[in-house]
């Protein structure tokens, strides 16, 4: 575009002009041209350089996107990780606590026990249900139901 308007408007006027510098001051368009071709050079390391920074942010941003999509999954992981495995928990503190009631629970209908054997100690208990005590004890029974059995 540039060049058709130049050859346009000063077709073989500038043609002649730059020849007769050439010839007059040759040192001067040697220079120019020099300096010119370092410009153009030096404008095109920088723009490939532009180029390559902006890759290299992007890549950077991209990277960091990544992470922290990966932070963000890892903790609903982790969330999702507790949320399942809390009931287990707390069903094994549960279990845990059951077993424990329970255990203390037949030491103490133990201790009753030898209490209601000993002479002068109350029958009644107020923390345990409570038991008719039967006139045979199970030794009895058990020789009972064998001599009825072995009479016959």
């Amino acid at each position: 575009m540039e060049t058709d308007y130049l050859k346009r408007c000063f077709g073989n006027c500038l043609a002649q002009a730059l020849a007769e510098v050439a010839k007059v001051r040759p040192k001067y368009l040697a220079h120019w041209l020099h300096h010119y071709r370092k410009i153009t050079k030096a404008q095109e390391e920088g723009r490939q350089e532009k180029i390559q920074l902006k890759e290299e942010y992007d890549n950077s941003l991209k990277e960091t996107r990544m992470t922290e999509m990966l932070k963000q999954e890892e903790y609903q992981i982790q969330q999702e990780y507790e949320k399942c495995h809390q009931p287990l928990v707390s069903a094994a503190i549960s279990t845990k606590e059951t077993i424990f009631m329970q255990e203390s629970t037949k030491s103490l209908e133990n201790e009753a026990l030898k209490q209601e054997c000993l002479p002068g100690t109350s029958s009644m208990i107020p923390e345990l249900p409570q038991q008719i005590p039967s006139s045979d004890s199970p030794g009895q029974t058990d020789r009972s139901v064998k001599n009825s059995t072995s009479n016959k």
